[in-house]
C-alpha cells in the first residue's frame, strides 16, 4: 500500500479563508501577513542543533505543515503534509567589513520579506542563519 504524503484534509478557518483570498487576489503585492523574526545571538551557535530544533517544532505542530489546496476540490481546504523539510538558508558574512556585512544582511532580510506567500506550499516556516562578525543572527 502506498502511503499518502497528505496526513489530513481540513476545512479552512475563516482567518485562513481571508489569508488565501488576499494571497490570490493581491498576487504580486507585498504580503502584509508575512512575519519575519530576527534574533541576535552572542557566542557560538550550533547550527545543526538550531536546524534540528526548527524541524522538531514543524514536525510537532501540524499547522506549520499546512498548505492550501484549491484545485480539484469544491472548496479550498488545508492539506496537512505528513513530513515537511524546513527550508534552511545559511550565510557567512564574517569576511566582510562590518558596514558592508550589515548592508548585505539588510538586503537579505528585504529579499526574504519580498518572497510571496505560496498557498500550495506546505512549509509555512523557514529558518535562515547569518553569521555577521562574532555574532550570529537567525531568523524564523
Amino acid at each position: 500500500m502506498v502511503r499518502s504524503r497528505i496526513e489530513e484534509l481540513l476545512p479552512l478557518t475563516p482567518l485562513q479563508e481571508g489569508l488565501l483570498f488576499h494571497a490570490v487576489y493581491d498576487d504580486g503585492a507585498p504580503d502584509v501577513y508575512m512575519v519575519q523574526l530576527v534574533f541576535d545571538l552572542d557566542g557560538p551557535v550550533d547550527a545543526q542543533r538550531l536546524r534540528s530544533a526548527a524541524q522538531a517544532i514543524v514536525d510537532r505542530h501540524m499547522s506549520l505543515r499546512a498548505g492550501f489546496m484549491t484545485r480539484g476540490v469544491p472548496r479550498p481546504v488545508q492539506a496537512i503534509a505528513r513530513r515537511v523539510r524546513v527550508p534552511w538558508r545559511e550565510e557567512d558574512l564574517r569576511g566582510l567589513a562590518e558596514v558592508e556585512a550589515r548592508d548585505v544582511f539588510e538586503r537579505w532580510l528585504a529579499e526574504d520579506r519580498g518572497r510571496p506567500f505560496r498557498p500550495g506550499a506546505t512549509a509555512v516556516a523557514a529558518v535562515s542563519r547569518c553569521s555577521v562578525s562574532a555574532r550570529t543572527v537567525s531568523g524564523w
